[in-house]
């Protein structure tokens, strides 16, 4: 594989990593499409070894993704009625105010459903803060992953 091939390989990777951070992009899903290129055009053991654990790596993370936060959602009690209008109001608020209104209508309508749910202003942010730390250890496990497997395929370029 040539140098030109190996930045793009890193672009890829760096756009999955950012992918990560920014509502509606797959990150983990560029970075492996990354690795899979860079794998296929490499072939040599060392490669697929990497992309093997990678794989794994990104499976395992889908799984403790989606784990994680729904046991802290269902400790604090917040309904999933709740959770997909708020996504809704996060679709909505991206078409409205492009890149910034998704994270703010999201988190604008998840307010206001459990404002109207919980009655008081004091339980319903306390049960929005309670959803976003949910969601952001979700992030964070999904950020985790993904800087491993570009770690691992960075020493892997490196080792040869």
């Amino acid at each position: 594989m040539n140098a030109w091939q190996l930045i793009g390989v890193g672009l890829v990777m760096l756009f999955g990593v950012f992918g990560v951070l920014v509502p509606g992009l797959p990150g983990p899903l560029v970075i492996w499409a990354g690795l899979l290129w860079w794998a296929t055009a490499e072939r040599s053991t060392l490669a697929w070894t990497v992309l093997m654990a990678g794989t794994g790596v990104l499976l395992l993370n889908q799984v403790l993704k989606w784990l994680l936060p729904t046991r802290s959602l269902r400790d604090a009690g917040v309904p999933y009625r709740t959770l997909l209008l708020a996504g809704a109001a996060g679709v909505a608020g991206f078409f409205l105010v492009p890149v910034i209104g998704c994270p703010l209508g999201a988190l604008g309508g998840l307010y206001l459903l459990e404002r109207v749910r919980l009655g008081s202003h004091g339980d319903a942010w306390a049960s929005t803060r309670t959803v976003l730390r949910a969601i952001g250890l979700s992030v964070l496990v999904e950020l985790f992953a993904c800087l491993l497997v570009v770690g691992a395929w960075v020493g892997a370029v490196l080792a040869g």
